[in-house]
């Protein structure tokens, strides 16, 4: 494992990718492992899906998969053996044997519909051999249509059946012995009653022509409405021991409203707890649990960033002075690349450094002849920053101020203002920084943001503590800066090669944004 997601998603069908959906909207780190055999596989078509009417499983599910990748959800392909709890949250293992972990988990893995072993009954499920009236009764309207009764909601499905003909077939011997008010309610709308065993489903290909029965009649048939019994895929959790419901059509997990189970990191969503709902109805279970559970983790993210203040008593300031104050030196001494790159094709003049530290980006273009302020929060920094120019000459041509970012409001414009970095895991108001330091742009000068679109994977940010990282699009957004006072000059992302803390070779990538001001 190189990642803990925030959550994931056990089922790529309709239920689990809404959840994931609206996860990936929450930007949340989500994966989606799909093993890629939704319940519905077998139809040719859905129907009753608002705006999707008619529409082929397979390609909802193809646009869905496309719709959460653009949030960055991952897909995994692959077939869960078992889910365990672990030390920051859920640990979830393949059949493969790769481990995924995360803080939730939601089980959205369908079922399977068990039908009874009747020759040329199951080779034509979805086609011709049918569930939900709701679903396919419209495209067998008017047809024979026969009811192979599986159980007592076998007679419910009878009688809506009548809705869409006045000639069905209910094939009674799955029921045992039907007693007599039954059956005067099935005759009074014109059913037929067969009470011999179905043997048989006869027809050519996907079609069906008739059924023959244990006394050898021939019933002539269309289509057949059946239920099977009811297969939850969630074995894996069995171990956990998660309260269960019995109900009409099986027992399956209990949830609440919300879809959590009893374990209080897994939520269940669609057909595995409901086995009587639609596509509509199992989208819109999935799409409710992944706010859920978006709602439960920011809830926990609150508790534990309170917990961590308490227990440090840290604020912005005081975190970064002990960061400095704590270590002989904190950063290398170098320039950075981009500060570099984009300084050498500027005219020197004036510069801000938002966020300096020790001074090696403030000096080094004090070097290049510009004249140049460093501002940081930390004391101790702004010292070592000064003593390090005075080192190389550059006093003359420094300036370093210890001073909240937040706070700072001394009257200046300059020439090229800078932030490279500028992340903290005490969180601090970034995006307005950045847009007052905009407003301290000189016209023709330049705003240039440098900045982790993602996490390093070495990272150890608190819980809660995390910084809001943005892609360079969404950081200008964010800054929402006039159009028309503002030239972009790069807005992308730049993949770079790295040493990790521990001295393992690593890659990240950082998004670049220059704007000029007119």
């Amino acid at each position: 494992m190189d990642k803990t997601d925030d959550v994931i998603v056990i089922g790529g069908g309709a239920a689990g990718l809404s959840a994931a959906l609206m996860l990936g909207r929450a930007r949340r780190r989500v994966s989606v492992i799909d093993a890629g055999s939704p319940r519905n596989r077998f139809a040719a078509h859905m129907h009753g899906v608002l705006g999707d009417d008619g529409t082929p499983p397979g390609e909802l599910l193809a646009r869905g998969r496309a719709e959460v990748a653009a949030y960055g959800v991952a897909t995994v392909t692959g077939e869960v053996a078992r889910v365990d709890e672990s030390e920051e949250g859920m640990l979830v293992r393949l059949r493969d044997g790769r481990d995924l972990a995360a803080r939730a988990v939601i089980v959205a893995t369908g079922l399977t519909d068990r039908l009874p072993e009747i020759p040329g009954l199951a080779d034509r499920w979805g086609r011709s051999v049918l569930h939900c009236p709701y679903c396919h009764g419209w495209e067998v309207r008017d047809a024979v249509i026969g009811v192979l009764a599986t159980s007592p909601l076998s007679i419910h499905q009878a009688f809506l059946l009548r809705q869409w003909t006045d000639r069905v077939v209910v094939f009674t011997a799955g029921l045992g012995e039907l007693d007599a008010e039954a059956r005067r309610r099935l005759t009074a709308r014109g059913s037929r009653l067969v009470d011999s065993p179905v043997v048989e489903v006869l027809g050519e290909g996907e079609a069906i022509s008739a059924v023959r029965t244990a006394s050898g009649e021939l019933v002539s048939v269309d289509a057949i409405f059946t239920a099977g019994t009811a297969e939850p895929h969630d074995g894996f959790l069995a171990h956990l021991d998660l309260a269960r419901t019995d109900g009409p059509m099986g027992r399956t997990l209990t949830v609440d409203e919300r879809g959590r189970t009893s374990h209080p990191r897994i939520w269940a969503a669609g057909n595995v707890v409901n086995p009587a709902a639609n596509v509509p109805v199992a989208m819109g279970a999935g799409s409710f649990a992944g706010a859920a559970v978006n709602a439960a983790l920011v809830q926990e993210d609150v508790d534990r960033a309170v917990a961590h203040d308490a227990a440090s008593g840290a604020t912005l300031a005081d975190f970064w002075e002990r960061r400095y104050a704590d270590s002989a030196r904190v950063w290398s001494g170098r320039v950075n690349r981009v500060l570099a790159d984009v300084a050498a094709t500027l005219r020197p003049g004036t510069a801000m450094d938002l966020g300096c530290g020790e001074g090696a980006d403030v000096i080094w273009l004090a070097e290049q002849g510009w004249r140049a302020t460093g501002i940081d929060i930390s004391a101790t920094a702004v010292a070592r920053a000064t003593a390090a120019a005075g080192e190389r000459g550059m006093s003359a041509r420094t300036r370093f101020v210890a001073a909240d970012l937040g706070e700072w409001d001394e009257e200046a414009a300059f020439d090229l203002v800078t932030a490279s970095f500028l992340h903290s895991p005490v969180m601090l108001p970034r995006v307005d920084i950045l847009r007052a330091a905009a407003a301290r742009v000189a016209p023709g000068g330049h705003l240039l943001i440098t900045s982790h679109v993602s996490p390093p994977s070495w990272s150890t940010f608190e819980p809660g503590h995390a910084p809001l990282f943005r892609t360079a699009e969404e950081e200008v957004a964010a800054l929402d800066l006039d159009d028309a006072a503002w030239d972009r000059v790069v807005v992308e992302h730049r993949h770079r090669d790295t040493t990790a803390p521990d001295g393992s070779p690593a890659s990240i990538d950082d998004g670049v944004i220059l704007l000029r001001r007119r």
